[in-house]
């Protein structure tokens, strides 16, 4: 069994951001990332609110410098996916790649799309319904499509897919959205995309591809059809910590509970980024979360014994 000094789970900013200080500490670092290195940021066009990017830089760029700068200072990285965590000193975490013994785990797993739980939507993903505008817009050039929410991220698929579309619908729940004012200018400012205030989808109708959208009026509970050739849902997300439940303590949301060193309710185990409760979610965020939890981890292991012999990461 591979033994490790800190084993970092998720390869997001916070991940990545983690990973980069325990391997500069002198720490052996393990990162396991079950899909692309990067997290949610690679499906970002464009990143306009990290500082030292003046002119922005794209999601899938950013992913793959922090990539590079973490991999450059030692930082090993394995695909995999974390299915166990056994208690203990060292703790043993279990992997579909094998088994791997650490003194510290830092868990900067993420959150995934949340689905709309409506009838269909898992029969139609990947025909007409989609979780990505980024991924998936070009593949509705000069149709009709849908956008459901009213957040940052959906705005900005929304606008995304303006690029492509001819007429970009955003369904929101509410009469008003919750996007930054910036992201709100821009689309009342674009004339391609109209506005479908406090109205919920109930259904997603279509045979072997979407065809259209069975809608309800939160405010009369007055039903309509519209007829789009794709949907993308950006109702918000869900922390990725089922595998976890049972290794430290979740809220009811189920984010981790952690407290300001990152520390959770397990000692050596510390969490960072989207997964953490009252994370703001956002890049900036979860870079300054992966620098905390790495320095708890580095301070936890030198307690702990044969630690790296520094003073400071």
């Amino acid at each position: 069994m591979a033994k490790y000094e800190v084993i970092i789970i998720g390869g997001g900013p916070a991940g990545l951001t983690a990973g980069l200080y325990t391997s500069r500490a002198g720490l052996k670092s393990l990162l396991v990332e079950r899909g692309i290195v990067g997290g949610q940021i690679i499906n970002a066009t464009l990143v306009e609110n990290y500082p030292g990017f003046p002119n922005g830089i794209s999601g899938a760029e950013l992913g793959s410098l922090m990539h590079q700068q973490a991999v450059k200072y030692g930082l090993e990285v394995v695909a995999a996916e974390v299915t166990g965590i056994a208690p203990g000193q060292p703790y043993s975490i279990s992997t579909t790649e094998g088994d791997f013994e650490a003194k510290a785990i830092i868990i900067a797993a993420g959150s995934e799309y949340r689905k709309l739980g409506v009838l269909d939507e898992e029969r139609l993903a990947g025909h007409g319904v989609s979780y990505c505008a980024t991924c998936d817009g070009f593949f509705f050039r000069d149709q009709e499509v849908a956008v459901v929410g009213g957040g940052d991220t959906a705005i900005t698929d929304a606008l995304e897919l303006t690029r492509h579309a001819k007429k970009v619908y955003v369904i929101h729940r509410r009469d008003q959205l919750r996007a930054g004012q910036v992201l709100q200018q821009r689309a009342f400012a674009e004339p391609k995309l109209e506005f479908i205030w406090s109205t919920l989808v109930e259904e997603l109708v279509g045979d072997k591809v979407l065809e259209k959208l069975k809608l309800r009026n939160a405010k009369t509970g007055q039903h309509s059809i519209l007829k789009v050739g794709g949907v993308f849902v950006a109702v918000g997300l869900m922390p990725n910590s089922r595998s976890f439940f049972n290794v430290v303590d979740l809220d009811d949301a189920g984010y981790i509970i952690t407290d300001e060193s990152m520390a959770t309710s397990t000692p050596g185990i510390f969490a960072a980024g989207d997964i953490r409760r009252n994370s703001p979610r956002q890049i900036g965020a979860a870079v300054g979360d992966g620098v905390t939890a790495a320095m708890s981890a580095f301070k936890y292991v030198q307690e702990v014994g044969n630690g790296a012999r520094i003073t400071s990461p």
